[in-house]
């Protein structure tokens, strides 16, 4: 009697755990579904950039030039985030589901990582983004109109900067202070 109740309690404590693991799971998987739309958008504005914008026969080669690697590396790292973020949404769900006893921690530790590149990588296309903006505007206007567009630009740029910033410090999590819900047998 005493070996079945130390079972059923093993087996709920397992249960329970997994539950947890799952909301974690759910978290990883749409927030990878979340960024993953908004860097296709980015994507697709980026080729647009690339094929669609006319060019002036007097403007800077230096400045074009720069322009085309700058929107081509927009659409590199937003097309990097989407394909890093629709794996993850979609093979992090399927081996905790589908894999051997554990898989779901693996799973979760293997979303986390992959989440974080993922965030990286779609910053660094948003700021290129803003960039690319600023060398259009040099590219297809005169100074008059290019340098207040500039101006207004980077001020933009400072704003998501410093609410990006104030946001970060407020809501971030320290390595340290993390809490998961994989468990070991512990308590502490």
């Amino acid at each position: 009697m005493l070996y079945a109740d130390k079972n059923a309690l093993r087996t709920n404590l397992k249960v329970n755990l997994l539950r947890i693991r799952e909301r974690e799971l759910t978290f990883y998987t749409n927030n990878c579904l979340s960024i993953s739309t908004q860097a296709a958008l980015l994507a697709g504005f980026a080729w647009f950039g690339l094929t669609e914008v006319p060019w002036e026969a007097d403007a800077n080669e230096y400045v074009q030039a720069v322009y085309l690697v700058v929107t081509t590396l927009i659409m590199g790292l937003q097309m990097l985030t989407v394909v890093n973020a629709t794996l993850v949404a979609i093979l992090g769900p399927g081996l905790a589901l589908r894999g051997p006893d554990g898989s779901m921690h693996t799973a979760v530790d293997g979303m986390m990582t992959h989440y974080r590149f993922t965030f990286a990588s779609f910053s660094l296309g948003l700021v290129c983004f803003q960039f690319s903006a600023l060398l259009y505007h040099w590219m297809q206007f005169t100074w008059e109109f290019a340098v207040p567009n500039s101006m207004l630009l980077l001020t933009t740029v400072w704003l998501m900067w410093r609410g990006g910033r104030r946001i970060y410090a407020l809501l971030k999590l320290s390595a340290d202070t993390i809490v998961t819900g994989e468990f070991d047998g512990n308590i502490d």
